[in-house]
């Protein structure tokens, strides 16, 4: 996948460096070209020098071509801009900004952009945004055997009743993250786009769960 990050401070450069491990391509804007210097020398992406919400910039960053797009400059207002042009005009699936005040995460969430506070940032939720292919585990008991995991769902789900995914996949949502709070889950209560769905399960089940996750519901059901 390629990944468009903007800003190269501590974060931002620790997360370019990170997705690039994992065999992603990654660009990094930045106003400040000296900021690239924190990316080191064996870093290979692209370094485009200009502001992050400016299309021709983006474009520049091959934001056309991208599947995610990290804000993570040090201005909460240009990075809530940018990830918006980055959804709203490009169409880019996967978006997260990062914030200095936890008291925005909600009018950010109802814009549907996922939004990671400063207070309780670290670059595993960053990736985790960017990249939700595959259960997360959060908590496991000490025999390893019951897990408590963010397990991302297919679209499809949406506008469909927990209830129903749950007998999907045999498990038990938790709870659900929603705006940014942990919300217990209603016997009628309906997923909506940008839930994180929290779920407790077998370790042993954990694939079987994420394939009902990723499947979507049955026809006719």
């Amino acid at each position: 996948m390629h990944i468009v990050i903007m800003g190269c401070g501590r974060v931002g450069s620790a997360l370019a460096r990170a997705l690039e491990k994992q065999g992603h391509s990654v660009a990094v804007v930045d106003q400040d070209p000296t900021a690239f210097r924190r990316l080191g020398a064996g870093f290979n992406g692209r370094r485009v020098t200009g502001v992050g919400f400016d299309q021709d910039t983006l474009r520049e960053a091959g934001i056309e071509e991208a599947g995610a797009f990290a804000a993570v400059s040090s201005g909460d207002n240009s990075n809530i801009i940018a990830a918006r042009v980055a959804r709203e005009n490009f169409g880019v699936e996967h978006v997260a900004a990062r914030i200095y005040d936890p008291r925005r995460a909600e009018v950010y969430q109802r814009l549907g952009i996922p939004t990671v506070a400063t207070v309780r940032w670290t670059a595993d939720q960053m990736l985790r945004r960017l990249l939700p292919s595959g259960a997360e585990p959060l908590w496991q008991d000490p025999s390893g055997t019951v897990q408590l995991a963010e397990v991302p769902f297919a679209a499809a789900w949406i506008g469909r009743r927990v209830l129903e995914l749950e007998e999907a996949s045999g498990t038990r949502v938790a709870f659900i993250t929603r705006l940014g709070e942990g919300v217990l889950p209603a016997p009628q209560m309906v997923l909506q786009e940008g839930d994180l769905v929290q779920v407790m399960l077998r370790r042993a089940d954990m694939a079987t769960v994420e394939a009902a996750f990723a499947k979507g519901p049955e026809e006719g059901h």
